[in-house]
């Protein structure tokens, strides 16, 4: 009888709390599982992740007469790394103060390199020199589960997820190869007052990417999510899930039919600089550089996937974001166009014996280009799971103009100033073309628009969501720095500096899956597919640094030198957004929340569950709105996305090396580094405290079936920010061994 056994099971044991999960639950758990299916769940605390790498490089140098120059250069890379289950995809799964998950919900991702770079240098007279470079590189990523096969199970408590368990969903025979393959050429021309340089590059990447999401069944379908410990317990469709991860394991492996996405891309380059010394005090530097994107033959692997799963269905009419029917074509691939880039930048020595110097630029920047969005419309023409790139999508493009000034003071002082502003031309944004402008409103304290049935693509009996990459021209940042240095003729320095940032955006993409993209971006409470200018998610608005330096020679060639490194920064931005879809935008993650009032708080509708009665959790909920900074002086406010911003933080970090001087110019250098030294001494000493690990905190948890929302509260949240119990927040040492010859 399970509900006997989760009864005494849970009487019978001492539960201490660990954040607000109880031990007694997750013992519970994790001993049923063993009981029943023979899965273990592993430890839920006092375990270890690991880290380890080997590293070499390998270098030639010819000298092939007097102009020309080879060198040859390999290198290796052989690493792991362990982790836990991903904290936010398929909604928040932590670990952390809210939720936690067992060691075996982790994985262990292998990184393997292996690569070389050939340069061949020239010269030709006093007025021509050439660089050309070939490189070839492999890189093998894999991933090895901690956990058997078996389903992803996550268990609530008042609506916020509280254990996870089983496989991690996105390493299911995650491999993904890669072969790069390198091609540059710069070629100088030296004039009188003018250094021209002409040049080009080919990148091209060949991607072979095996991902199974959803391979275990059930990993988006109500399956594995239960309200309680208990609702699981007396659930019966989890056991056909178990069944069938094993089955579908087996079979894979047996017949070779995992999920296999080749991709082929590339980046063609050519650019163009002059370097131009107008006089002996002035430099004007112009240049042009154009960036075409390669697809070689991607249309044709996306129609290998068409032909080889089900469910492509082109003719299913989408919404653009002002409401336009759109329909798509998955084999249709945004322009290769060139993004052209034209710079101008200046260098001015304003006395003529660089003590002052004026410096800045301005011109367009376009980066390497992110094929892996393009990879998700390769792996995925599925009308269940739509992914693709608008033909129309530009790939990003910023303006950035600078200006900086150097002055050299005295004996051994410089100060720097820089200003930087970057302005966002063509930045990326996921937006759901399964919504069309929401018609419904939510009833109740904090209305908004909310998404009808009828405002929702409707296919294969339901909503139907197409996560489509586009563009907006919103987004910016202003960056300050200021730094100055002081140098003594004892080999002793110091510097300090202040930074100063105001990032904006309409999407801090941190997820290379379109769908992921799409939910971890706050959304615009009039519709979620118009873009919302606000703060980055990246960045501290304010950081302070510092170092010292001191070197003590001695002896014919010994010396000890000892560094100090110092930050304070104000800590990250988060958005507090809801536990549940309230506007039914198909997203769970990126709803921001309202917050009410004292007076509005008896308008919400808590239910009584078996942890709270509606009255305790209001009055809980009340009081966790108090002790927040951000969330009391906004009552009455929809909650700003990335409007709060974790506190102050600070760490020390010390470098000390011993200098052992050998015969002909040689040494020995034995090298220590300490990591957040003041937490060596004191744990409570360089602590970084948090609201998330993910930019988005979710302490209420909400379901508006009709527009009619209905909120749970865990009456256990006292606080909301805690301890970071990171690296961050950790001191580290490495020891150092280096002989110079």
């Amino acid at each position: 009888d399970l509900g006997s056994y989760f009864q005494a099971d849970r009487e019978g044991l001492e539960g201490s709390n660990v954040s607000r999960v109880s031990a007694a639950d997750l013992e519970f758990v994790s001993n049923l599982l063993q009981d029943t299916y023979g899965y273990s769940t592993g430890a839920y605390e006092n375990f270890e992740h690991k880290t380890e790498n080997q590293k070499a490089i390998l270098k030639f140098d010819f000298n092939i007469g007097t102009n020309h120059k080879l060198t040859t250069t390999f290198n290796y890379l052989d690493a792991f790394k362990d982790k836990p289950a991903h904290p936010s995809a398929i909604g928040r799964r932590g670990p952390d103060f809210q939720t936690l998950q067992f060691e075996n919900s982790g994985y262990t991702i292998n990184n393997d390199i292996l690569g070389g770079i050939l340069e061949f240098k020239s010269i030709f007279g006093n007025k021509y020199a050439n660089k050309f470079q070939l490189g070839l590189t492999s890189f093998s990523d894999s991933r090895d589960p901690f956990s058997t096969p078996f389903p992803v199970l996550s268990i609530a408590k008042d609506g916020i997820r509280y254990i996870v368990a089983g496989h991690e969903p996105f390493s299911i025979h995650n491999r993904l190869d890669q072969e790069v393959l390198q091609i540059s050429d710069n070629f100088n021309i030296y004039l009188k007052g003018h250094t021209m340089t002409l040049g080009g590059s080919l990148e091209k990447f060949s991607f072979d990417n095996s991902f199974n999401l959803n391979a275990y069944q059930g990993t988006f379908g109500p399956d594995i999510n239960f309200a309680d410990v208990e609702a699981y317990v007396t659930s019966t469709t989890f056991d056909s899930l178990v069944t069938a991860a094993q089955t579908t394991f087996d079979n894979n492996n047996a017949n070779d039919t995992w999920a296999l996405a080749e991709t082929n891309m590339g980046q063609l380059a050519f650019f163009a600089q002059d370097e131009w010394a107008v006089n002996d005090q002035f430099t004007l530097t112009l240049g042009l550089r154009a960036d075409i994107p390669l697809y070689f033959d991607t249309p044709e692997k996306i129609q290998e996937n068409i032909d080889r799963n089900c469910c492509y269905d082109p003719s299913i009419v989408y919404s653009d974001e002002g409401g336009a029917d759109v329909t798509f074509d998955h084999t249709v691939l945004p322009d290769s166009k060139p993004l052209w880039s034209p710079r101008l930048g200046f260098n001015y020595d304003i006395n003529g014996d660089k003590t002052s110097q004026l410096r800045g630029g301005t011109g367009l920047f376009t980066g390497r280009f992110p094929f892996v969005w393009i990879g998700n419309q390769v792996a995925n023409p599925n009308s269940f799971f739509y992914c693709v790139t608008d033909p129309d999508f530009k790939y990003p493009q910023v303006w950035r103009t600078n200006i900086g000034f150097d002055r050299k003071m005295g004996e051994g002082w410089t100060f720097t100033a820089d200003v930087i502003y970057t302005k966002d031309v063509q930045a990326a944004m996921v937006r759901n073309y399964g919504l069309r402008p929401p018609t419904g409103t939510l009833s109740g304290v904090g209305s908004r628009p909310v998404y009808t049935n009828a405002d929702r693509v409707q296919n294969f009996g339901g909503p139907t969501n197409a996560y489509v990459f586009t563009n907006t021209d919103l987004g910016y940042s202003f960056n300050t720095a200021l730094q100055i240095r002081k140098e003594y003729a004892s080999n002793f320095s110091w510097m300090v500096a202040y930074n100063y940032l105001d990032s904006k955006d309409a999407a801090s993409i941190d997820a290379e899956i379109s769908s992921d993209a799409y939910d971890r971006n706050p959304a615009n409470v009039l519709h979620s597919n118009t873009a919302e200018l606000a703060p980055s998610l990246y960045g501290n608005k304010h950081r302070f640094v510092g170092s010292l330096y001191k070197k003590f020679a001695y002896g014919k060639s010994w010396a000890t030198h000892i560094a100090l490194f110092a930050e304070y920064a104000q800590g990250g931005r988060y958005s507090y957004t809801y536990s549940g879809d309230i506007n039914n935008d198909g997203s769970g993650l990126n709803d921001l929340i309202y917050i009410p009032t004292e007076g509005e708080m008896g308008q919400m509708n808590f239910v009584d569950n078996p942890n709270a009665t509606a009255e305790q959790q209001r009055d809980a909920f009340n009081n966790y709105i108090n002790q927040d900074k951000y969330l009391s002086s906004h009552r009455g406010e929809i909650a700003e996305k990335y409007g709060a911003v974790s506190p102050w933080y600070s760490r020390w970090d010390l470098r000390l090396t011993q200098e052992f001087g050998l015969k002909n110019a040689k040494n020995i250098q034995l090298s220590l580094d300490i990591l957040n030294i003041g937490n060596l001494f004191n744990s409570s000493w360089g602590v970084r405290e948090i609201a998330t690990t993910t930019g988005l905190a979710q302490p209420v948890a909400v379901s508006a079936p009709g527009g009619v929302p209905t909120y749970a509260f865990d009456t256990a949240q006292t606080a909301s920010i805690f301890n970071d119990f990171s690296l961050n927040s950790r001191w580290q040492a490495q020891l150092g061994l280096r002989f110079n010859f």
